[in-house]
């Protein structure tokens, strides 16, 4: 290993739960609220994933970055700010190719100096495993990872770290300033190239924590994306004269952001709305639904899901803490998806307003394609709805 890669670092638990390690990354020290997920691939996608916001990210997988890192996995849409994960936590981080010998023909650079230049620290060489089954025993917890070994210090610093419930964090990660997302031949996902025979949309994107691979489908379903700031008004948006709404993932608590709530209010029954994880239990609270924040969320690629219509089981990404209650959902809401795993609501659809949304990740960035279809719904909806 390289001489950087081998600097002792600790893990701190505001349980007192520690974990010895090395430092990765840009090693600096780190707080956040620790998840683990399940994914078996895709650790850039997770780790630029603006949902992971304040978060420190452990990988059940044991190895990670065996195939280095590349720019075009990056899930930062631009010119959105670099945000992302908080920090990571691996068993095995490769740095094999630390001085330019990458293992996989598209690799730029190697994911520990990807994480040095993205400014994100970690730690490697701890039992992650371990570290899983405490998270899932006693629930996701905050930590602090750090070069300073002064376990007492730590415990204290991260005692006075404030729980992700009731954090507002959509408005710290969206973009400062409208914009239209434009991209080019190289960048349009294999197997997905638009259809050049049907009329270009124009969709607002609403953006708590957008993710780049959202924009891409949208793009490649032949809706034209303008992103905007999460605080953008219903106002603001009616007068973009755009055909539809797509209402984005992103980090944190979302009963806080009461902007989002009565931006989507005043959308509801105007254009046709799509929300995805965030955008999902924002348009379930502006209808008068309640969240609640689960023991340890869902994150990772393999989440089976039933869509109640269909009686399809699909196999979906997920990264959230936050779920809808079911009890509370009014009587114009029908529930369209479940979780296989744990009966959680994972699909919403209004019975009187051209809207529904998933709390999965239906463009994945990592992640099965088995919900792409639903790009397909809204497009639908939105022909219909303008007919």
């Amino acid at each position: 290993m390289n001489a950087n890669t081998m600097i002792p670092a600790l893990l701190m638990l505001d349980d007192g739960t520690c974990f010895e390690g090395f430092a990765a990354g840009a090693c600096e020290e780190v707080m956040g609220e620790v998840v683990f997920t399940t994914g078996m691939c895709g650790y850039q996608e997770t780790i630029t994933d603006p949902s992971y916001y304040g978060q420190i990210v452990v990988f059940t997988a044991a190895h990670i970055g065996n195939y280095g890192a590349a720019g075009i996995d990056s899930e930062r849409p631009c010119p959105k700010p670099e945000y992302g994960a908080s920090g990571i936590v691996c068993h095995d981080l490769f740095t094999d190719a630390e001085n330019g010998d990458f293992p996989h023909f598209r690799a730029e650079s190697s994911l520990n100096n990807t994480l040095k230049k993205m400014g994100i620290s970690g730690i490697h060489g701890i039992d992650t495993r371990a570290l899983t089954l405490h998270l899932r025993m006693h629930g996701s917890r905050n930590g602090i990872i750090s070069t300073n070994l002064d376990r007492e210090y730590l415990l204290r610093k991260v005692k006075e770290q404030p729980s992700m419930a009731g954090l507002d964090l959509a408005s710290k990660v969206t973009t400062k300033e409208k914009f239209v997302f434009d991209t080019d031949p190289s960048t349009i996902l294999v197997g997905k190239k638009r259809d050049m025979s049907k009329k270009m949309l124009s969709v607002a994107v609403v953006d708590y924590g957008a993710k780049r691979s959202i924009l891409l489908h949208l793009y490649n379903n032949n809706m034209h994306p303008t992103v905007y700031p999460a605080t953008a008004t219903a106002e603001e948006i009616l007068a973009g004269n755009h055909d539809c709404v797509m209402l984005t993932n992103g980090p944190g608590d979302p009963e806080p952001c009461d902007y989002a709530i009565k931006t989507i209010q005043g959308l509801i029954g105007k254009l046709p709305l799509f929300g995805i994880c965030l955008g999902h239990q924002l348009l379930s609270l502006a209808m008068g639904a309640k969240t609640f924040k689960m023991p340890f969320g869902h994150h990772g690629i393999n989440h089976p899901v039933k869509d109640i219509t269909t009686g399809r089981v699909l196999i979906t990404s997920q990264n959230h803490g936050f779920c809808v209650d079911p009890d509370s959902l009014p009587e114009n809401i029908k529930i369209t998806h479940w979780n296989l795993n744990d009966n959680t609501v994972e699909g919403l659809e209004l019975t009187d307003a051209p809207a529904f949304s998933v709390q999965f990740h239906p463009e994945a960035a990592p992640g099965t394609w088995d919900a792409y279809g639903l790009f397909d719904k809204f497009r639908a909806m939105v022909d219909e709805f303008h007919k």
